[in-house]
């Protein structure tokens, strides 16, 4: 059996044995894969800087026949080491790739995912004065909408008014209730959303993708955003993320 060529990003990767690691892959063609590069660990390996975590790369997949995959073969196109310069960016690429590998279809081809991955990851290393709440919240809402959670976020879910001073999002259903059908259903809970922060989070969902970053919010807005975005994917997902956690660490620390 032959390689099959592809490309993928390097989503995670672990020591196995003594010189070997175990890569997670999202790749073009078959989605998310875990796959040994053997000797990757190596100095003088041909494997070693392709095989490790925000290295964009061509790679040679051998499937096996007990069911696991070996890279053969790989050429770097791409790393982030900017990345690496800044820990808030690096945890939050971490977290970015903790959701596509939750996220991407396995078995088939995802190249909407690894592009949209590749994209982010290539903002937070060129335009460093992007604030991350902008960043994090547009790639939750919006990966979480390309995989089929998408919110209903038009108007208020019982009688689509628009706006108001504050409109109310659900993260657990996805919808939006105004003040007065609030009121009425009496629903308690709710994140209010004022203006600002409603229209970016509608942004993150509809906007064109070459424009999805590109908006600018006051720190109330943020904060309402980030706090929306967040709350909707660990509602929809039903699980928590270990480098979401670790994200929230660096960012509360001083400086």
């Amino acid at each position: 059996m032959q390689p099959t060529q592809t490309r993928g990003l390097v989503l995670r990767a672990a020591p196995a044995g003594e010189n070997d690691r175990l890569v997670t892959v999202l790749t073009e063609d078959a989605g998310v894969l875990r796959a040994f590069a053997r000797n990757s660990r190596r100095a003088k390996s041909r494997l070693v800087s392709a095989t490790q975590p925000f290295c964009y790369a061509r790679m040679w997949i051998l499937a096996r026949r007990s069911g696991s995959y070996l890279i053969t073969e790989a050429q770097p196109l791409e790393v982030f080491f900017e990345l690496r310069e800044d820990l808030g960016r690096l945890a939050l690429a971490q977290y970015f790739c903790e959701i596509a590998e939750t996220l991407a279809p396995p078995g088939e081809s995802a190249a909407q995912f690894l592009n949209f991955l590749r994209g982010t990851l290539k903002l937070l290393c060129r335009d460093p004065r992007r604030p991350l709440p902008i960043v994090k919240a547009a790639f939750e809402m919006r990966i979480l909408s390309m995989a089929g959670y998408m919110p209903d976020l038009i108007g208020c879910a019982q009688c689509r008014r628009y706006s108001a001073e504050t409109m109310y999002f659900y993260p657990q259903e996805g919808h939006l209730l105004c003040p007065d059908c609030r009121e009425a259903a009496r629903e308690s809970g709710g994140i209010g959303l004022h203006p600002g922060g409603l229209t970016a989070l509608r942004h993150t969902v509809y906007a064109d993708l070459p424009k999805l970053f590109a908006f600018t919010l006051g720190e109330s807005g943020q904060k309402e955003l980030a706090r929306a975005s967040e709350a909707y994917l660990l509602a929809q997902l039903e699980r928590g993320f270990q480098t979401l956690h670790f994200y929230h660490e660096v960012s509360s620390c001083p400086g």
